[in-house]
């Protein structure tokens, strides 16, 4: 069994976003547990859905009238806020080690409880791991937002990437770098606590923008136009920041 909720970083530039919040999860209907919102104990209700094997695990041996520290995915609604998806929940001192491990992002509680000490977790409850490409921060306002890539499906098809509107001070140099944040729910917002400038992220280039320089063709008259594809450009190095939390 993991000691910890949220797995270990295996790569460098390993995307990801999860959380932990500890709330009461009340579905939208009787018949449709599978929607609904998580009741915290500082009074927000978290659009939430229920994901994967969890479902089955709400139906056959979870208490929904008392909090639990749930497992979920962040993301961003359009008009503000949060949604959460909820895909595990971290409670190894009732439930056994194959229902309580599942990778996610988390929510919050209802009302006011004290997990049983083998429950705990150093972070505390209410905290994110968010690591993509910074691609917005407007520091004097203190907005942010991050770029997020998923992994391919097991039918090899790759879900396209998603942003998280954030909240916190980035300076503008960190733009489209790898960043890897701490972050801690505050109401519907996520804001940031502690942050790690991994390095820049390649990008591609401008195709057919006007922009775009043309290389002159050397070849002889009558031949291919335009010169051999360049390959991947290296990123660059640079210092990791590491703020006081």
């Amino acid at each position: 069994m993991r000691d910890h909720p949220i797995p270990p970083v295996t790569e460098p530039l390993q995307y990801r976003a999860i959380g932990l919040v500890r709330g009461t999860y009340v579905p939208a209907a009787d018949d449709q547990i599978n929607r609904g919102a998580i009741h915290t104990a500082d009074g927000e209700q978290l659009e939430a859905v229920v994901l994967g094997r969890l479902l089955t695990l709400l139906r056959r041996h979870v208490d929904l009238a008392e909090p639990h520290l749930w497992v979920v995915y962040p993301r961003s609604r359009e008009e503000g806020g949060l949604h959460l998806q909820m895909v595990g929940i971290w409670e190894p001192s009732t439930l056994a080690a194959t229902d309580a491990e599942a990778p996610a992002e988390a929510t919050s509680d209802a009302t006011p409880t004290e997990p049983p000490a083998g429950d705990a977790l150093p972070e505390g409850d209410d905290y994110f791991s968010v690591r993509g490409e910074l691609v917005f921060t407007k520091p004097e306002t203190g907005d942010l937002v991050v770029k997020v890539r998923q992994r391919p499906r097991g039918d090899g098809q790759r879900p396209a990437p998603f942003k998280l509107q954030l909240r916190g001070e980035v300076p503008l140099e960190h733009l489209r770098h790898f960043v890897s944040l701490d972050l801690r729910r505050q109401g519907q917002a996520l804001t940031l606590e502690g942050l790690e400038v991994i390095g820049p992220v390649a990008q591609r280039g401008n195709r057919g923008g006007k922009d775009r320089r043309r290389q002159p063709d050397k070849r002889p008259r009558g031949g291919h136009q335009g010169g051999q594809p360049r390959g991947p450009e290296s990123p660059r190095r640079t210092a990791v920041l590491r703020p006081g939390r």
